[in-house]
């Protein structure tokens, strides 16, 4: 971990975005999940990596709705603890997107939903995914991004570790794809599920004011956790300012392409 981010409260970790979202932990649940199977139309048997995928609720899913061989990895020993103990044949590993412990053109397809915005050397990652991808191999991302760029900053503050604070422009993220050798296919906005999950949270918890003074609470009750608190008007000054959006990117590894390197 990087030195300024200890005593960063790791939200993803707390049960207070769990009661709104389950196991999934982002908006609209296995919406984008099943859109994104459905545009790579994988064939069955199809060996697919979830990177960043928490307590393995869909690596279930590909296994359990779609017939794929999918198997997931995560950083944090206590999602996958969770993930094992509800589902002990569920395929979960621990490592980091940084450095995917596969060989190369491993995988028919990679999902990274509210993944790559938590990661701490985005250039890394997506280098990784497009070694461990087979030629035309599919990568679906589904995540926040920044509609306004200049809020980047105040995002980037936050003492809170999750998929805001690392939200990049859609300009920003496309050319990190591209320099790689990924192929965009396709680009859609989903605000909307964002919208609705906020919508949910004020739901469950009053209000997002109560939300962001819960996770301050959750963050001090812990004193060998190491995170910090959580100031709920800079966090939601800072979502303002950048004007958060949600999407699903999908994109390609040529078919025909060898990328050195």
């Amino acid at each position: 971990m990087n030195n300024n981010d200890q005593g960063i409260f790791k939200l993803y970790e707390s049960d207070l975005l769990r009661q709104s979202t389950g196991d999934t932990l982002r908006p609209g649940g296995f919406y984008l999940t099943d859109l994104g199977v459905r545009s790579c139309d994988f064939p069955p048997g199809a060996r697919v990596l979830d990177v960043g995928c928490g307590s393995g609720a869909t690596v279930d899913r590909l296994v359990s709705l779609y017939g794929l061989q999918a198997l997931g990895l995560d950083p944090s020993a206590l999602l996958l603890e969770s993930g094992l103990k509800q589902n002990p044949n569920l395929n979960l590993i621990q490592g980091l997107g940084e450095d995917l412990p596969f060989p190369a053109q491993e995988m028919d397809g990679v999902f990274a939903e509210c993944a790559l915005s938590v990661m701490e050397d985005l250039d890394q990652v997506l280098k990784e995914i497009f070694r461990v991808l087979n030629p035309g191999g599919w990568l679906v991302i589904n995540d926040v991004y920044a509609r306004n760029p200049e809020g980047l900053q105040a995002l980037q503050e936050l003492r809170l570790d999750s998929c805001i604070r690392r939200a990049l422009p859609k300009e920003s993220l496309i050319n990190k794809l591209t320099q790689q050798g990924f192929h965009l296919v396709n680009w859609k906005d989903h605000t909307n599920l964002l919208t609705q999950l906020t919508v949910d949270l004020i739901m469950t918890h009053g209000s997002m004011n109560n939300f962001w003074l819960k996770t301050s609470v959750c963050s001090c009750s812990n004193p060998d956790s190491g995170s910090g608190s959580v100031d709920p008007i800079l966090v939601q000054g800072a979502l303002k300012q950048a004007k958060m959006g949600y999407f699903q990117l999908i994109a390609q590894k040529d078919a025909t392409s060898v990328r050195k390197g």
